[in-house]
């Protein structure tokens, strides 16, 4: 495997990875709002909706990076 497959293959890793760690986020702050005060707990679901746009941001790079590995390896 060369060093840019590798290094694409770690970036898909690596992001999928943070995907994994950003949605145990979402879960474990849901929990939390279960027993926060109102001030806390509308905290928390704006860290949530953050934290979704960044999931919808990683998955778009993720795909970027499958379509460019694609194309790049179309041309060999």
């Amino acid at each position: 495997m060369t060093n840019s497959k590798k290094q694409k293959s770690n970036n898909a890793y690596s992001l999928e990875k943070m995907i994994e760690n950003t949605k145990q986020n979402i879960e474990e702050a849901e929990i939390s709002m279960e027993f926060a005060g109102p001030e806390e707990r509308e905290n928390l679901e704006e860290k949530n909706e953050r934290r979704e746009h960044s999931i919808d941001r990683m998955k778009k790079q993720k795909r970027d990076e499958a379509a460019f590995i694609a194309r790049k390896n179309s041309f060999k």
